[in-house]
């Protein structure tokens, strides 16, 4: 059983987390390190990041499916949770259609995914999935601890958390850029919307559900959209935004900060929502 993972995550690719910030992150009091970037099935980030910390949670956002096969990514799992009890959870998604030549409908390749995971006995409890429509945050009710959805909105959440219901995970990223100048903010940020998200079926398909137009997803997201998708401002104005997904109904959130020297931006955020 994975412990509490808090309120407040990071979200990384493990290249960018280095032994020393996470455990400065974990003195900060973030509850969980998320790696991104599809990280391999030996997970060996996973166990390097436990090793050298003590307490906070490290998890996977996400192993993807069409790239690891389930059961080389159960049997690090079992390795890690042997080492370092209450401390992982495994994040496993679909990733994107365009990535992957293999075909297969999505739908049956996640519950198939999942099925082996079973027969390796990789606990419900200690597994989230990646979801972003109705279909998928339904099964990741059903068949893992929730949900964990990327390149989302606080309007997101409010429907995701209808969606799964009372007590199960939901765990929305948010990337940040701390700055009180908008126009650098939306530099920094547009490029990380727009490339590759906007141009990825699942995620345009989510934004357009949201409410979101074709006008908004061009030319690489209008202003209001990158500003819907990447907080920026004061660190209290960048709390708010995060506490906006709390009030929808996400029991964590993990943010992904697009600046180029991250550390400065955990700690303000730090305490602006947890002193």
């Amino acid at each position: 059983m994975v412990n509490a993972l808090g309120k407040l995550g990071i979200w990384a690719h493990p290249s960018l987390v280095s032994d020393e910030l996470a455990q400065e992150v974990e003195k900060l009091g973030y509850g969980a390190i998320w790696l991104g970037g599809s990280p391999d099935a030996d997970l060996s980030d996973v166990d390097r990041l436990l090793g050298v910390t003590d307490r906070v949670v490290v998890a996977t956002g996400i192993v993807n499916m069409w790239k690891d096969d389930a059961a080389p990514v159960a049997e690090s799992y079992h390795r890690i949770v042997g080492r370092h009890p209450g401390r992982f959870l495994l994040g496993v998604g679909i990733g994107h259609p365009e990535a992957t030549k293999v075909y297969q409908k999505p739908y049956d390749k996640i519950v198939e995914y999942l099925d082996q995971l079973d027969e390796a006995g990789v606990p419900v409890e200690d597994r989230a999935l990646a979801a972003l429509g109705p279909k998928v945050l339904k099964l990741s009710a059903e068949r893992s601890a929730g949900a964990h959805p990327y390149l989302t909105t606080p309007e997101h959440t409010r429907q995701a958390r209808e969606i799964l219901g009372e007590g199960k995970l939901l765990v929305p990223e948010h990337k940040v850029v701390l700055g009180t100048d908008p126009e650098r903010a939306r530099s920094i940020g547009r490029p990380r919307v727009e490339n590759p998200y906007l141009h990825l079926t699942n995620y345009v398909s989510n934004l357009k559900r949201l409410g979101w137009t074709d006008e908004d997803l061009a030319n690489g997201g209008s202003d209001r959209l990158v500003d819907a998708l990447v907080l920026h401002g004061t660190a209290e104005q960048i709390a708010d935004g995060v506490r906006a997904h709390w009030d929808a109904g996400a029991d964590q959130v993990c943010i992904q900060v697009l600046n180029e020297d991250p550390l400065p931006v955990y700690r303000a955020v730090a305490e602006a929502l947890l002193s």
